[in-house]
């Protein structure tokens, strides 16, 4: 039986991937980041959205791709990712954000065991949308083992008592 899900749909180096839309808090046109010292590589740094500060990561370096100059189609992704047992605000840099769809989980397949050119672990399969593929990410284990700055973590998740 067909259980469908919405997922946000969105471009990384010619390749369709997919984010459940229960993750997904808003998305942004690309602005500045302000770096942070001594970051990885794929942690960009930080954006200032509402007064909550988001770390900001380029989803092309954490899945081993070459970075790419952003576009007038580049979008930053503010996603609630689960981490040590709690949701984390984080953003990620899209090569473009295409749309939200419906995706069969039921038909939703493993990934094949031959290489792509992403890290496998992160994936949670491969979904259909017509007669293209998209790749669905596991985000709790795309963020596992990684230190996010967290300056204002609990000044954004509780609200202020006047």
């Amino acid at each position: 039986m067909a259980e469908f899900s919405q997922y946000l749909t969105l471009g990384l180096a010619n390749e369709t991937f997919g984010i459940s839309i229960r993750n997904v808090r808003e998305i942004l046109d690309m602005r500045t980041i302000s770096r942070l010292p001594h970051a990885p590589d794929f942690l960009l740094g930080m954006i200032d959205v509402r007064g909550s500060g988001y770390p900001i990561v380029d989803l092309r370096i954490k899945l081993g791709l070459p970075s790419v100059t952003a576009t007038e189609a580049t979008r930053i992704i503010i996603l609630d990712v689960p981490m040590n047992d709690r949701l984390v605000g984080v953003g990620f840099v899209a090569d473009c954000v295409f749309e939200v769809t419906d995706i069969d989980e039921s038909t939703m397949e493993p990934v094949p065991s031959v290489g792509g050119r992403w890290q496998s672990e992160y994936i949670a399969g491969i979904g259909r949308k017509g007669e293209k593929f998209v790749v669905i990410f596991d985000l709790a284990r795309l963020m596992a083992g990684t230190d996010m700055p967290t300056q204002r973590e609990a000044d954004a998740a509780s609200p202020v008592a006047a």
